[in-house]
């Protein structure tokens, strides 16, 4: 009988290295830092989204792949002749991540809560499947 269980192993052990996931996303995976932990059977992702609200925050699975957007829009101020921006930092518009965790992910399996800025995420890990051995006789000619 053998077990495969290497679904999240070669998964997170190869997503975060590959540079496919850094091409052309650099600006929203330095607005949108990630930490990634195992524990209890379960992959917990805190995402850091400053600035944003719960409403601002969305999280979609398709096709085995988890996208994190994040949308603000910049505030509309009245025209004052007085006030006049010297300097803008703050981050509006829209940003993504996104992670590949795999088909056999349903939604269930995916737990989140936003909180101060942080969206955490947590994905029950898949068990392993058994899978068993197909015996094949020969037949032994005499």
């Amino acid at each position: 009988m053998l077990i495969r269980n290497n679904f999240f192993n070669d998964f997170f052990g190869d997503m975060f290295d590959d540079p496919f996931f850094d091409r052309g996303y650099a600006p929203q995976t330095q607005l949108m830092k990630t930490d990634i932990r195992e524990k209890d059977g379960q992959y917990l992702l805190e995402i850091e989204v400053p600035g944003f609200t719960k409403d601002d925050v969305k999280a979609e699975l398709k096709e085995g792949y988890l996208t994190i957007t994040a949308d603000r829009k910049e505030p509309v101020e009245r025209a004052d002749e007085r006030t006049k921006y010297v300097r803008k930092e703050r981050y509006y518009g829209t940003m993504k991540r996104t992670f590949y965790i795999g088909e056999e992910i349903t939604e269930n399996e995916i737990h989140a809560a936003f909180k101060d800025g942080i969206l955490k995420i947590i994905i029950d890990k898949p068990q392993p499947k058994k899978i068993e051995e197909e015996k094949t006789i020969i037949p032994i000619e005499g």
